[in-house]
C-alpha cells in the first residue's frame, strides 16, 4: 500500500477571505447597479397639521363608487393567490377597447410593465431612446437591464423632439419610449408629428407610447394610442389605473401589443404580481365610468383654472393634457419647493430644472397659485 503525500498549503483550503469580517467580499452584484439613479417619490404629507400632497399625482378623490367594498370583499381571500392570467379583468378591457384578449399584459402599474417591455427587448450593448426629461424611471428600468439609454433633449417648448429622436435611432436600439402626455411636463403629442415619427421607425424597433394620463387629454389632435396600435405590429401601449381611476396604492397597469410583445410581457412578468384586490377593484372602477368621467372633467376644470392663474401671474405653462403642470424654475426649482412646503404643500422638484405640481383639491391650488404669486413678485422667479 502506497503512502498518502501529506496535505500541502496549496491542498489546504483557503480560509483566508474569511478569517475577519474586514476581509470579507460578500456577494458579486452586477456592475449595471453601480450608480444606479434611486426613483425618488412624492414627499409625503406632514404628521401634523392640514398639508396637501401635490407630488405624487395622485387622484385627490377617494375609489370610485363600489370600488372600496369591491376591494374589502376581495381581500377576505388573502389566504389564496390572486388569477394569474387576471382572466375578469383581461376579459373587461378586452371588451372595453375592442381588442384580443391575447393583446393584453398586466403588471404591477404602467411602471411595472415597463420594465418587463425593457427586459424583454434590451440588454448589455443595446439602446433605448427617449425624452428627456420624462418620466424618471425609464433610466432606471433601462440601467438595470444593462442597457445603454439615449436620451433626446426636449424642444424650447417642453415637448418630445420627435424628428431628433427617429434621429438617435441606431442598429443597437430595441425599444423608444414615448410619454405622451409627457411626464413631467404635461405636453402631448398630436397625430401627424406621431405617425410621421412612427413611419420613420424600423419595424424591429419597438415603441411603446406611455399613456398613463390618458384620460385627462383634451386635445382632438392628440390620438388614442390604442388606434394607432392596430396596424402597427412593433407599437405597444401602456395604460394604468394609478391615475385617473384612483388605484395608486393597489399598483395595476397594463399593456396593449401585439401577440409576440404581450406574450412576452407574461413571460417576464413576475408571478401573481397583481393582487386580486387589485383585479378585482380595477374591474369596479371600469365599472363606474360616470363618476370617473365626473371626476377627470372636474380636475381638468381646475387644471385650466391653475395654468390660466399662473400665466396671468407671469410665469410660462406648457399646455397640460394630464394632471399636473410644470414650471420651469431652474437653480430656483429647490427654494420654490421649500416655499411650498411652508404652506403646507409639497410639490415634485427636480432640481436645477422645475417642479411638476399636481392639480388636486382647489384649497391646495389655491395655496400653491399664492406660493407661485408671491414668488414671482419677490423676484425669485426663474432667471
Amino acid at each position: 500500500m502506497t503512502a498518502q503525500p501529506s496535505p500541502s498549503q496549496d491542498s489546504a483550503p483557503d480560509t483566508s477571505r474569511a478569517a475577519t469580517p474586514e476581509s470579507a467580499v460578500g456577494p458579486r452584484l452586477r456592475a449595471a447597479l453601480d450608480g444606479l439613479p434611486a426613483y425618488v417619490p412624492g414627499r409625503a404629507r406632514a404628521a401634523t397639521g392640514r398639508t396637501f400632497k401635490l407630488s405624487s399625482n395622485e387622484n385627490p378623490y377617494p375609489p370610485l363608487p363600489g370600488v372600496l367594498e369591491t376591494a374589502v370583499a376581495a381581500a377576505g381571500a388573502l389566504n389564496r393567490y390572486p388569477d394569474l392570467a387576471s382572466s375578469a379583468l383581461t376579459a373587461e378591457l378586452a371588451e372595453r377597447l375592442a381588442v384580443p384578449a391575447d393583446h393584453l399584459a398586466l403588471g404591477t402599474g404602467s411602471v411595472g410593465v415597463a420594465q418587463q417591455l425593457v427586459q424583454a427587448t434590451a440588454g448589455p450593448g443595446d439602446e433605448v431612446v427617449y425624452a428627456w426629461r420624462s418620466f424618471e424611471a425609464y433610466p432606471i428600468v433601462v440601467q438595470i437591464s444593462g442597457a445603454r439609454s439615449v436620451r433626446v433633449p426636449l424642444t424650447a417648448d417642453e415637448e418630445h423632439d420627435l424628428p431628433a429622436m427617429a434621429d438617435a435611432i441606431t442598429d443597437r436600439t430595441r425599444l423608444v419610449f414615448v410619454c405622451n402626455p409627457n411626464n413631467p411636463t404635461g405636453a402631448a403629442l398630436r397625430r401627424a408629428e406621431l405617425l410621421a415619427f412612427l413611419d420613420r421607425v424600423p419595424s424591429d424597433v419597438l415603441v411603446v407610447l406611455d399613456e398613463a394620463y390618458r384620460e385627462f387629454n383634451r386635445d382632438p389632435e392628440v390620438p388614442d394610442g390604442v388606434e394607432l396600435y392596430r396596424d402597427r405590429p412593433n407599437v405597444c401601449v401602456l395604460r394604468t389605473f394609478s391615475k385617473a381611476y384612483g388605484l395608486a396604492g393597489l399598483r395595476v397597469g397594463y399593456a396593449v401589443a401585439h401577440p409576440p410583445v404581450a406574450a412576452a410581457l407574461r413571460k417576464t412578468a413576475v408571478p401573481f404580481g397583481v393582487s386580486q384586490i387589485a383585479q378585482d377593484a380595477a374591474v369596479a372602477s371600469l365599472r363606474s365610468e360616470e363618476a370617473l368621467l365626473e371626476r377627470v372633467a372636474a380636475l381638468v376644470v381646475e387644471r385650466t383654472r391653475v395654468t390660466g392663474a399662473l400665466r396671468a401671474q407671469g410665469w410660462t405653462v406648457p399646455e397640460s393634457q394630464a394632471n399636473f403642470v410644470w414650471l420651469r424654475l431652474g437653480e430656483a426649482t429647490a427654494e420654490f419647493a421649500a416655499r411650498c412646503e411652508e404652506r403646507g404643500v409639497t410639490v415634485r422638484p427636480f432640481p436645477g430644472e422645475g417642479a411638476r405640481i399636481t392639480v388636486a383639491e382647489p384649497e391646495a391650488n389655491d395655496l400653491v397659485l399664492e406660493v407661485a404669486g408671491a414668488f414671482l413678485a419677490a423676484g425669485s422667479g426663474p432667471g
